[in-house]
């Protein structure tokens, strides 16, 4: 790890106490960060309030979740936002003293008032819209530290575990918040957690903050000088393409569920065990990408993840009981969960100079997007054939996995030759280039 807090060198001592602080503060803000979106925690609860207590329709359940996820389709805007808007001189934790009290007043109105169809849709809509900005301090923070202390390969691992355990504890967790909570209940609960946030607004460890803003990778232009160098910077487009054709997954969600359920006739249990043993089969893969990208350069590792992620789906084509499927979720999982960290640590490696908090949140907000995208095409697909319509769709997630490998010689090649910890003098070069270039 690189140390950058002192003008001095660190002892062993002082540094593993350092980089053990560092991991402490972006393991419980990425865990509640990721606890609290309300894309996790809010999304069945809501609906289920919308089915059971005003009696909506589908179209409208579907409606509903079209316009809250609005926020988490352009994250970019929020993203250049936090790149642009130093609040108040706080930097990153003025986002959080900032859109943490705003969200607990958002939630504190659906809370108390009346529930009705609007009120849920502008309530949703504004806590996204203040999520989506503490979302973008976060995303912002965890790259620009990635990159200084030359970490990215860790500290995605790191984050691809919180949003992991969230993921699982979303899926254990809804279900019973909507059948067992009520309104007012769900939403003091969600806002209890939110307010926890608070505290990243005020605690800054010197492990994280000392000097990171006076780094090279965190200075920037005029709001229009870093447009036109987002644009320019060749490494975000490949990055970009691979993030949305990891998490297009056609197949994986709405034809999954009728697949198991009328095909194979599967209890209704049976989906939600699925997805849950799935994402916690990600978890030894993703710690072990933690302990390789110490020891592999990126490029490696990018290889390895991709060609054991492109089969990961196939064995769902030689299942046909539901107990077969959560066995199936297991290897899935396990398969994918290196090409997880993967997608994170080249995006964090990608980010422009001042423009961490942009690309993040334009690799972030793909898996909202391209995901629904993939669902829709996948139903079309899985429509075709009564009998080999899910067969289509595996297919077409192995397909589009395979794209990837294509995908890989078009990064720039210095940006994955190296391993976490290890400097690389030819990327800070083209770094400073570009920053000068910028000021010029």
């Amino acid at each position: 790890m690189r140390c950058y807090t002192a003008s001095f060198p660190m002892s062993q001592t002082e540094a593993r106490s350092s980089t053990q602080e560092l991991y402490l503060y972006f393991s419980l803000l990425a865990l509640l960060v990721n606890l609290t979106n309300p894309q996790w925690v809010l999304d069945i609860p809501t609906s289920y309030m919308l089915k059971d207590l005003l009696h909506a329709s589908a179209s409208q359940v579907s409606l509903f979740r079209l316009i809250t996820g609005i926020p988490f389709f352009v994250g970019f805007l929020f993203g250049l936002v936090r790149d642009s808007w130093n609040p108040f001189g706080w930097r990153d934790p003025g986002y959080f003293r900032i859109f943490v009290p705003l969200t607990v007043l958002a939630l504190a109105g659906g809370a108390f008032s009346r529930t009705t169809y609007f009120g849920l849709v502008l309530g949703m809509l504004f806590t996204t819209v203040c999520y989506s900005f503490l979302a973008a301090g976060f995303q912002g923070l965890l790259a620009l530290v990635g990159q200084e202390a030359l970490m990215p390969g860790r500290l995605s691992t790191l984050s691809n575990i919180s949003i992991i355990v969230a993921a699982i504890l979303g899926y254990l967790g809804s279900g019973w918040m909507a059948t067992g909570l009520s309104p007012r209940q769900v939403f003091l609960l969600v806002m209890g957690l939110t307010a926890i946030l608070a505290v990243f607004g005020f605690w800054k460890p010197r492990s994280v903050f000392s000097r990171v803003y006076e780094n090279p990778h965190a200075k920037g232009s005029s709001f229009f000088g870093d447009v036109k160098r987002l644009v320019r910077h060749r490494a975000i487009y490949p990055i970009i393409v691979i993030a949305m054709l990891w998490y297009f997954t056609p197949g994986a969600n709405t034809p999954m569920q009728y697949f198991l359920t009328n095909q194979l006739h599967a209890s209704d249990a049976v989906y939600a065990d699925f997805s849950a043993i799935l994402y916690a089969s990600f978890l030894p893969t993703t710690l072990l990408y933690g302990y390789l990208c110490t020891r592999f350069p990126a490029r490696k590792l990018l290889w390895l993840s991709m060609i054991i992620g492109v089969p990961e789906f196939l064995p769902m084509a030689f299942i046909h009981t539901g107990n077969q499927a959560l066995l199936a979720a297991v290897g899935i999982g396990l398969m994918g969960g290196l090409g997880n960290a993967a997608v994170i640590d080249i995006a964090i490696r990608a980010c422009p100079p001042g423009l961490q908090g942009t690309l993040m949140m334009i690799v972030m907000s793909l898996y909202p997007f391209s995901s629904r995208v993939g669902d829709v095409f996948a139903s079309w697909l899985f429509g075709l054939s009564p009998t080999h319509g899910f067969l289509y769709c595996v297919a077409a997630i192995t397909i589009t996995y395979a794209l990837v490998l294509f995908l890989i010689p078009l990064l720039p090649r210095q940006l994955i030759a190296t391993a976490d910890g290890e400097p690389n003098p030819e990327e800070e070069a083209a770094m400073l280039v570009e920053i000068a270039e910028s000021e010029a």
